[in-house]
Protein backbone atom coordinates (compact mmCIF):
# COMPACT_ATOMS: atom_id res chain seq x y z
CA UNK A 1 0.00 0.00 0.00
CA UNK A 2 1.45 2.86 -1.27
CA UNK A 3 2.38 5.66 1.78
CA UNK A 4 -0.20 8.38 0.56
CA UNK A 5 -3.09 5.64 0.39
CA UNK A 6 -2.17 4.26 3.74
CA UNK A 7 -2.21 7.44 5.21
CA UNK A 8 -5.77 7.89 3.76
CA UNK A 9 -6.60 4.64 5.35
CA UNK A 10 -5.39 4.56 8.87
CA UNK A 11 -7.51 8.31 8.92
CA UNK A 12 -10.60 6.17 7.34
CA UNK A 13 -10.37 3.92 10.07
CA UNK A 14 -9.18 6.38 12.71
CA UNK A 15 -13.04 7.97 12.48
CA UNK A 16 -14.81 4.93 11.81
CA UNK A 17 -13.46 2.99 14.82
CA UNK A 18 -14.07 6.23 17.37
CA UNK A 19 -17.67 5.74 15.96
CA UNK A 20 -17.91 2.34 15.36
CA UNK A 21 -14.71 -0.50 16.66
CA UNK A 22 -17.66 -3.12 14.94
CA UNK A 23 -18.28 -1.80 12.51
CA UNK A 24 -14.55 -0.40 11.27
CA UNK A 25 -13.48 -4.13 12.25
CA UNK A 26 -15.87 -5.37 9.78
CA UNK A 27 -14.65 -3.11 7.20
CA UNK A 28 -11.01 -3.69 7.99
CA UNK A 29 -11.52 -7.58 6.94
CA UNK A 30 -13.30 -6.72 3.86
CA UNK A 31 -10.26 -4.90 2.97
CA UNK A 32 -8.07 -7.89 4.09
CA UNK A 33 -9.63 -10.23 1.82
CA UNK A 34 -9.15 -7.87 -1.52
CA UNK A 35 -7.14 -9.71 -3.95
CA UNK A 36 -4.77 -7.67 -5.96
CA UNK A 37 -5.49 -7.30 -10.00
CA UNK A 38 -4.78 -10.91 -11.46
CA UNK A 39 -2.94 -8.30 -14.54
CA UNK A 40 1.00 -8.39 -14.01
CA UNK A 41 2.49 -5.53 -13.33
CA UNK A 42 6.17 -4.61 -14.86
CA UNK A 43 8.35 -6.09 -17.80
CA UNK A 44 9.43 -9.35 -15.34
CA UNK A 45 6.36 -9.90 -14.28
CA UNK A 46 4.89 -10.15 -17.62
CA UNK A 47 7.08 -12.00 -18.83
CA UNK A 48 6.85 -14.51 -16.16
CA UNK A 49 3.14 -14.80 -17.04
CA UNK A 50 3.16 -14.81 -20.49
CA UNK A 51 5.29 -17.88 -20.27
CA UNK A 52 3.16 -19.83 -17.78
CA UNK A 53 0.28 -18.85 -20.12
CA UNK A 54 2.46 -20.64 -23.13
CA UNK A 55 3.30 -23.82 -20.54
CA UNK A 56 -0.39 -24.01 -20.13
CA UNK A 57 -1.77 -23.71 -23.43
CA UNK A 58 -2.99 -27.20 -23.90
CA UNK A 59 -4.43 -27.84 -20.50
CA UNK A 60 -8.09 -28.23 -20.22
CA UNK A 61 -9.92 -25.56 -18.35
CA UNK A 62 -12.61 -26.03 -15.80
CA UNK A 63 -14.90 -23.42 -14.07
CA UNK A 64 -16.47 -24.40 -11.03
CA UNK A 65 -19.45 -22.69 -8.88
CA UNK A 66 -18.81 -22.55 -5.11
CA UNK A 67 -21.61 -21.32 -2.56
CA UNK A 68 -22.59 -17.78 -2.57
CA UNK A 69 -21.92 -16.79 -6.49
CA UNK A 70 -17.78 -17.04 -6.33
CA UNK A 71 -16.24 -18.83 -8.66
CA UNK A 72 -13.06 -21.31 -8.97
CA UNK A 73 -11.01 -21.82 -12.39
CA UNK A 74 -8.58 -25.29 -12.61
CA UNK A 75 -6.36 -26.51 -15.02
CA UNK A 76 -5.89 -30.17 -15.86
CA UNK A 77 -3.45 -31.68 -17.53
CA UNK A 78 -2.93 -35.35 -18.54
CA UNK A 79 -6.72 -36.17 -17.81
CA UNK A 80 -8.72 -38.27 -19.30
CA UNK A 81 -6.39 -41.23 -19.53
CA UNK A 82 -7.15 -45.00 -19.21
CA UNK A 83 -5.87 -46.61 -16.44
CA UNK A 84 -4.43 -45.93 -13.22
CA UNK A 85 -2.13 -42.84 -12.94
CA UNK A 86 -1.08 -40.69 -9.77
CA UNK A 87 -3.26 -37.34 -9.14
CA UNK A 88 -1.81 -34.20 -8.12
CA UNK A 89 -3.15 -30.79 -7.10
CA UNK A 90 -1.28 -27.73 -6.99
CA UNK A 91 -2.17 -24.45 -5.41
CA UNK A 92 -1.08 -21.11 -6.08
CA UNK A 93 0.27 -18.18 -3.24
CA UNK A 94 -1.70 -14.87 -2.40
CA UNK A 95 -1.84 -12.17 -5.19
CA UNK A 96 -0.38 -15.27 -7.73
CA UNK A 97 -2.18 -17.62 -10.37
CA UNK A 98 -1.22 -20.53 -11.90
CA UNK A 99 0.82 -19.18 -14.63
CA UNK A 100 3.31 -18.53 -11.98
CA UNK A 101 3.31 -22.29 -11.04
CA UNK A 102 3.38 -23.74 -14.56
CA UNK A 103 7.23 -24.96 -14.19
CA UNK A 104 6.09 -27.23 -11.56
CA UNK A 105 2.83 -28.12 -13.02
CA UNK A 106 4.94 -28.96 -16.37
CA UNK A 107 7.47 -31.12 -13.89
CA UNK A 108 4.58 -33.04 -12.63
CA UNK A 109 2.92 -33.71 -15.77
CA UNK A 110 5.75 -34.77 -17.29
CA UNK A 111 5.61 -37.76 -14.81
CA UNK A 112 2.79 -39.40 -16.58
CA UNK A 113 1.09 -37.67 -13.72
CA UNK A 114 -2.55 -36.38 -13.68
CA UNK A 115 -2.23 -32.58 -13.00
CA UNK A 116 -5.07 -30.39 -11.76
CA UNK A 117 -3.67 -26.61 -10.95
CA UNK A 118 -6.13 -24.02 -9.64
CA UNK A 119 -6.88 -20.78 -9.55
CA UNK A 120 -8.89 -19.39 -6.14
CA UNK A 121 -11.75 -17.06 -6.47
CA UNK A 122 -9.99 -13.59 -7.30
CA UNK A 123 -6.70 -14.57 -8.85
CA UNK A 124 -6.24 -15.49 -12.22
CA UNK A 125 -9.14 -16.47 -14.25
CA UNK A 126 -11.60 -17.07 -11.20
CA UNK A 127 -13.73 -13.69 -10.77
CA UNK A 128 -14.18 -11.35 -8.02
CA UNK A 129 -11.35 -10.21 -6.07
CA UNK A 130 -12.04 -11.19 -2.93
CA UNK A 131 -10.94 -14.28 -1.12
CA UNK A 132 -10.28 -15.72 2.73
CA UNK A 133 -9.22 -19.05 4.01
CA UNK A 134 -13.30 -20.31 4.07
CA UNK A 135 -13.42 -19.72 1.08
CA UNK A 136 -9.92 -21.14 -0.04
CA UNK A 137 -11.11 -24.25 1.76
CA UNK A 138 -14.12 -24.42 -0.21
CA UNK A 139 -12.82 -24.34 -3.71
CA UNK A 140 -10.26 -27.30 -3.01
CA UNK A 141 -12.97 -29.33 -1.79
CA UNK A 142 -14.89 -28.22 -4.92
CA UNK A 143 -12.02 -29.69 -6.97
CA UNK A 144 -11.65 -32.86 -4.98
CA UNK A 145 -15.67 -33.11 -5.88
CA UNK A 146 -14.94 -32.71 -9.77
CA UNK A 147 -11.54 -34.49 -10.38
CA UNK A 148 -11.64 -37.24 -7.56
CA UNK A 149 -9.13 -37.86 -4.74
CA UNK A 150 -5.68 -36.92 -5.31
CA UNK A 151 -2.43 -38.84 -4.41
CA UNK A 152 -0.65 -36.05 -3.28
CA UNK A 153 -1.21 -31.86 -2.93
CA UNK A 154 1.18 -29.23 -3.64
CA UNK A 155 0.86 -25.70 -2.23
CA UNK A 156 2.61 -22.61 -2.55
CA UNK A 157 2.66 -19.79 0.26
CA UNK A 158 -0.84 -19.36 1.11
CA UNK A 159 -2.27 -22.34 -1.18
CA UNK A 160 0.34 -24.53 1.00
CA UNK A 161 -1.10 -23.52 4.36
CA UNK A 162 -5.09 -23.99 3.06
CA UNK A 163 -4.39 -27.72 1.62
CA UNK A 164 -2.87 -28.12 5.29
CA UNK A 165 -6.63 -26.71 6.46
CA UNK A 166 -8.40 -28.34 3.54
CA UNK A 167 -6.74 -32.45 4.56
CA UNK A 168 -6.86 -31.69 8.34
CA UNK A 169 -11.01 -30.58 8.00
CA UNK A 170 -10.42 -27.58 10.17
CA UNK A 171 -13.68 -25.82 8.78
CA UNK A 172 -16.76 -27.34 10.35
CA UNK A 173 -19.06 -27.97 6.95
CA UNK A 174 -15.95 -29.02 4.63
CA UNK A 175 -15.52 -32.15 4.43
CA UNK A 176 -11.36 -33.10 5.00
CA UNK A 177 -9.55 -33.35 1.50
CA UNK A 178 -7.59 -36.64 0.50
CA UNK A 179 -4.30 -36.86 0.15
CA UNK A 180 -1.66 -39.57 0.84
CA UNK A 181 1.40 -36.54 1.01
CA UNK A 182 1.70 -32.65 1.61
CA UNK A 183 4.40 -30.49 -0.17
CA UNK A 184 4.63 -26.90 1.41
CA UNK A 185 6.38 -24.54 -0.59
CA UNK A 186 6.91 -21.01 1.52
CA UNK A 187 3.90 -21.74 3.38
CA UNK A 188 2.65 -20.17 6.57
CA UNK A 189 2.11 -21.89 9.54
CA UNK A 190 -0.52 -19.85 11.17
CA UNK A 191 -2.52 -16.68 10.44
CA UNK A 192 -2.46 -14.29 13.39
CA UNK A 193 0.54 -12.43 12.61
CA UNK A 194 -0.41 -11.68 9.54
CA UNK A 195 -3.46 -10.19 11.06
CA UNK A 196 -1.67 -8.67 13.89
CA UNK A 197 0.59 -6.71 11.37
CA UNK A 198 -2.61 -5.95 8.88
CA UNK A 199 -4.27 -3.91 11.70
CA UNK A 200 -0.84 -2.11 13.17
CA UNK A 201 -0.73 -1.37 9.37
CA UNK A 202 -4.63 0.58 9.09
CA UNK A 203 -3.99 1.89 12.89
CA UNK A 204 -6.22 0.00 14.44
CA UNK A 205 -7.28 0.11 18.43
CA UNK A 206 -7.49 -3.23 20.86
CA UNK A 207 -11.59 -2.91 20.52
CA UNK A 208 -11.60 -2.83 16.20
CA UNK A 209 -8.57 -5.25 15.88
CA UNK A 210 -10.86 -7.60 17.63
CA UNK A 211 -13.79 -7.21 15.69
CA UNK A 212 -11.48 -8.00 12.72
CA UNK A 213 -10.45 -11.27 13.96
CA UNK A 214 -13.60 -11.81 15.03
CA UNK A 215 -14.82 -11.85 11.06
CA UNK A 216 -12.69 -14.71 10.74
CA UNK A 217 -15.16 -16.84 13.39
CA UNK A 218 -18.34 -15.29 11.01
CA UNK A 219 -17.04 -16.67 7.78
CA UNK A 220 -15.68 -19.65 8.93
CA UNK A 221 -16.74 -21.14 12.31
CA UNK A 222 -13.62 -21.65 13.60
CA UNK A 223 -11.54 -18.60 15.50
CA UNK A 224 -8.40 -17.11 14.20
CA UNK A 225 -6.22 -19.21 16.29
CA UNK A 226 -7.99 -22.66 15.30
CA UNK A 227 -5.87 -22.17 11.94
CA UNK A 228 -2.91 -23.52 13.19
CA UNK A 229 -1.64 -25.49 10.42
CA UNK A 230 1.78 -25.87 12.19
CA UNK A 231 -0.53 -27.98 14.96
CA UNK A 232 -2.95 -29.38 12.39
CA UNK A 233 0.61 -31.20 10.59
CA UNK A 234 1.19 -32.94 13.72
CA UNK A 235 -2.33 -34.50 12.99
CA UNK A 236 -3.25 -35.22 9.50
CA UNK A 237 -0.99 -38.54 9.95
CA UNK A 238 0.77 -38.06 6.37
CA UNK A 239 3.93 -37.53 4.74
CA UNK A 240 4.60 -34.10 4.32
CA UNK A 241 7.87 -32.04 2.54
CA UNK A 242 8.10 -28.75 3.82
CA UNK A 243 10.36 -26.08 1.69
CA UNK A 244 11.57 -22.97 2.54
CA UNK A 245 14.51 -20.59 2.10
CA UNK A 246 16.29 -18.59 4.76
CA UNK A 247 16.02 -15.48 2.83
CA UNK A 248 12.19 -15.85 2.15
CA UNK A 249 11.30 -11.60 3.05
CA UNK A 250 7.40 -12.73 3.14
CA UNK A 251 6.98 -15.85 5.32
CA UNK A 252 9.73 -15.86 7.69
CA UNK A 253 11.92 -19.29 8.09
CA UNK A 254 10.56 -19.77 11.73
CA UNK A 255 7.15 -21.21 9.96
CA UNK A 256 9.10 -24.35 8.23
CA UNK A 257 10.52 -24.76 11.55
CA UNK A 258 7.77 -24.87 13.47
CA UNK A 259 6.20 -27.19 10.54
CA UNK A 260 9.23 -29.31 10.71
CA UNK A 261 8.69 -29.71 14.95
CA UNK A 262 5.14 -30.97 14.37
CA UNK A 263 6.66 -34.77 14.03
CA UNK A 264 8.27 -37.21 12.44
CA UNK A 265 6.45 -37.21 9.65
CA UNK A 266 7.51 -33.52 8.12
CA UNK A 267 10.43 -33.31 6.30
CA UNK A 268 12.44 -29.57 6.02
CA UNK A 269 14.06 -28.99 2.90
CA UNK A 270 15.85 -25.59 2.72
CA UNK A 271 16.25 -23.69 -0.50
CA UNK A 272 18.31 -21.27 0.49
CA UNK A 273 18.97 -18.53 -1.79
CA UNK A 274 16.01 -18.82 -4.26
CA UNK A 275 13.08 -16.43 -1.85
CA UNK A 276 9.77 -16.72 -1.91
CA UNK A 277 8.81 -16.93 -5.25
CA UNK A 278 12.08 -17.95 -7.23
CA UNK A 279 11.69 -21.38 -5.36
CA UNK A 280 8.92 -22.46 -7.36
CA UNK A 281 11.27 -23.15 -10.71
CA UNK A 282 14.60 -23.48 -8.69
CA UNK A 283 15.80 -27.15 -10.28
CA UNK A 284 16.74 -28.39 -6.87
CA UNK A 285 13.67 -27.80 -5.64
CA UNK A 286 11.75 -29.30 -8.29
CA UNK A 287 13.95 -32.56 -7.95
CA UNK A 288 13.30 -32.75 -4.02
CA UNK A 289 9.50 -32.61 -5.24
CA UNK A 290 9.74 -35.78 -7.65
CA UNK A 291 11.47 -37.71 -5.37
CA UNK A 292 9.74 -36.93 -2.70
CA UNK A 293 6.51 -37.93 -4.43
CA UNK A 294 8.20 -41.23 -5.64
CA UNK A 295 8.59 -40.42 -9.06
CA UNK A 296 12.40 -41.03 -9.35
CA UNK A 297 14.72 -42.98 -7.34
CA UNK A 298 16.70 -41.57 -4.17
CA UNK A 299 13.84 -40.43 -2.15
CA UNK A 300 15.47 -41.45 1.29
CA UNK A 301 18.87 -40.04 -0.01
CA UNK A 302 17.25 -36.44 -0.33
CA UNK A 303 18.96 -34.13 2.50
CA UNK A 304 16.85 -32.36 4.78
CA UNK A 305 19.64 -29.84 5.14
CA UNK A 306 18.74 -28.88 1.66
CA UNK A 307 20.84 -26.49 -0.09
CA UNK A 308 23.15 -23.07 0.48
CA UNK A 309 22.62 -21.76 -2.82
CA UNK A 310 23.76 -17.51 -2.87
CA UNK A 311 21.62 -17.09 -5.96
CA UNK A 312 19.76 -13.50 -6.90
CA UNK A 313 16.17 -13.12 -5.74
CA UNK A 314 14.57 -12.21 -8.24
CA UNK A 315 10.82 -11.32 -7.67
CA UNK A 316 8.77 -12.46 -10.59
CA UNK A 317 5.42 -10.60 -9.71
CA UNK A 318 4.79 -7.60 -7.60
CA UNK A 319 2.79 -8.70 -4.01
CA UNK A 320 2.40 -6.42 -0.92
CA UNK A 321 4.98 -7.86 1.52
CA UNK A 322 2.42 -8.76 4.49
CA UNK A 323 0.39 -9.63 2.10
CA UNK A 324 2.10 -12.45 -0.09
CA UNK A 325 1.89 -15.00 2.84
CA UNK A 326 -1.74 -15.66 3.22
Amino acid sequence: MANFARKVTRLGFSLLQAVSPDLAGRAAFLLFCRTPSPRPKGAKAKAAHAAGAARLDGAERFTLRLAGGAKTHAYRLNGGARGRRKRYLVTHGWGSSTEYMAELVSMLSATGAEVVALDFPGHGRASRRFLHMGLAVKAIAAIEARFGAFDAVIGHSFGGAALVVSVAGLLPDVAPVTAERLVLIGAPSEMAWLFTDFGRMIGLRPAAQAALENEVRHVTGRRLEDFDAGDAASAIGRPVLVIHAEDDKEVPPAHAKRYQAAGEGVRLFWANGFGHRRILAAAPVLAAITAFLGAVQGEEDMADEGIKNAAEIIPFFELPVKRAAL
